[in-house]
């Protein structure tokens, strides 16, 4: 689906991506975490075609993406954190734009401007901010593209919307699919996104499924702080410390928490080189 090989990217004299290598296969929704400034959204950009690296190679879906070969795009979707709608009817935007994306299915369509109570009367330039992502995630998904790059996409979602986002992200997933959807909003993402990736410091430093992480490391709250060796991360929260340890064999299972393990991995990257699958 997506390989990324030894990939450097600039902005004018400043370096961003140093020898960046990433392989995505398809059919998961793949979570793209990093700090303010990491460049996730210059990432997504160099997948879908809308920047240039400056040295190493890319494969997306069979191609190149500089070239942009209009097979590429129109099996891409990408949904951008900030967006331009104009003062047009559902119809019109459709008549427009449907015609780049062949295998666009407008019952499908139907069904998510339904399902997120939209009015097809309302002009969509006229829509709330939160309302405009909903229209374009509707078309995103009824486009049936194979990878779909969507960019913070519940920030200016309220809270039940949020839930109605996760639902219909999940149930459009198939095998043949992948969703790489970057976000801060941690929180809103659990039992969604999965595997993690986690860009910082111009590298891919974590590229793993929850399922690996959870056979190698346990998290959970102690009361003191932790001083064993089998420590790779702790942090103190209300109550006591939040640990993470390398798991043993004898130990159960625990829930992982993707702000810790985010935490954990860009504190202290060295440690989890070794528990990744």
């Amino acid at each position: 689906m997506i390989t990324l090989d030894h990939i450097d990217f600039s902005y004018g004299k400043k370096s961003l991506f140093r020898d960046l290598d990433l392989t995505i296969p398809s059919g998961s929704i793949y979570g793209l975490l990093g700090m303010n400034g990491a460049g996730k959204t210059t990432l997504l950009k160099l997948i879908s075609g809308q920047l240039f690296r400056s040295s190493g190679s890319a494969e997306i879906l069979g191609y190149d993406p500089q070239k942009r070969s209009p097979a590429m795009l129109e099996d891409i979707f990408y949904l951008p954190e900030e967006f331009y709608l104009p003062q047009m009817s559902i119809d019109t935007y459709l008549r427009l734009n449907v015609p780049f994306y062949p295998k666009f299915d407008e019952a499908a369509f139907s069904r998510y401007i339904e399902t997120f109570k939209l009015d097809l009367d309302q002009k969509i330039g006229d829509y709330s901010y939160g309302q405009k992502k909903k229209f374009l995630l509707s078309f995103g998904l009824a486009s049936n593209t194979s990878l779909l790059i969507l960019d913070e996409p519940t920030n200016g979602l309220d809270i039940p919307s949020k839930t109605q986002f996760r639902r219909t992200v999940a149930s459009a997933l198939t095998g043949s699919r992948t969703f790489i959807i970057s976000t801060h909003q941690v929180r809103d993402m659990e039992n969604l996104i999965d595997p993690i990736i986690i860009l910082h410091d111009g590298r891919i430093i974590f590229n793993d499924s929850l399922e690996s992480v959870s056979d190698t490391i346990c998290m959970q709250v102690e009361d003191t702080e932790p001083m064993d060796d089998q420590v790779i991360y702790s942090e103190h929260i209300p109550g006591g410390y939040s640990v993470v340890r390398r798991r043993s064999a004898a130990q159960a299972a625990s829930h992982i928490n993707l702000e810790t393990l985010f935490n954990a991995v860009v504190t202290a990257p060295e440690a989890f080189k070794g528990v990744q699958s």
